[in-house]
């Protein structure tokens, strides 16, 4: 991921942060079949290994595992809020008509040899684990063992568990840092009154130390 170091992000503990707060991930994968990407939910254990490990699962009938299975490396993208930057929201322009538009963003890349896992009892525990975050907060949560143990067995034969230990992590943080304090105000200003939830969202970060 090409970013400008004005926007690099390297402090572990907000990479971590912005992959605990990612619902989905798109995993990416380069093998025989060519270049694959799949959407998927993942679960982030921050705790085990240097740059934490991720588990998530797929369709045994996508065939993505097949190239996962033989060791190279794979990608997880792991976006975040963005937003369009008007050059309208410079207080500077009205002094230097030279700008343009830009695009502010957050995301993290982690890169690692993911591991395939087949066996029932792992990937019981990956489904499980994954169901009670997501489930967590609801008056009543939902369970894997509220499910018939057949038919769980029956589920988990469908599917492949992916187990990846991030060997190196890439993060972006574009905020207008490279603008000036005034500019920066303006355009946090200028998306927090926006109609737009993901420009609010947007300007929530840059409100952010």
């Amino acid at each position: 991921m090409y970013t400008s170091k004005p926007h690099q992000e390297h402090e572990l503990g907000r990479l971590h942060q912005h992959m605990l707060d990612t619902r989905l991930a798109v995993l990416v994968s380069q093998g025989d079949q060519g270049l694959l990407a799949t959407h998927l939910p993942v679960l982030v254990d921050i705790t085990e290994g240097e740059f934490g490990t991720v588990y998530a699962h797929l369709a045994r009938a996508n065939r993505q595992w097949q190239d996962l299975a033989q060791g190279s490396e794979a990608l997880l993208v792991f976006p975040g809020a963005d937003a369009y930057v008007s050059p309208s929201y410079y207080p500077s322009k009205a002094d230097n008509p030279k700008v343009v538009p830009t695009w502010n963003y957050l995301a993290v890349h982690a890169y690692g040899p993911a591991e395939v896992i087949h066996e029932a009892e792992p990937l019981l525990a990956i489904v499980s684990r994954l169901t009670d975050r997501h489930e967590h907060g609801r008056s009543e949560p939902w369970k894997v063992t509220d499910a018939p143990a057949d038919y769980i067995e029956g589920m988990l034969r469908a599917i492949v568990g992916i187990r990846l230990p991030i060997a190196r992590l890439q993060g972006a943080r574009k905020l207008s840092q490279n603008r000036s304090a005034q500019d920066i105000a303006g355009v946090r200003d200028g998306l927090a009154a926006s109609p737009d939830q993901l420009d609010n969202q947007l300007a929530a970060h840059m409100r952010q130390p």
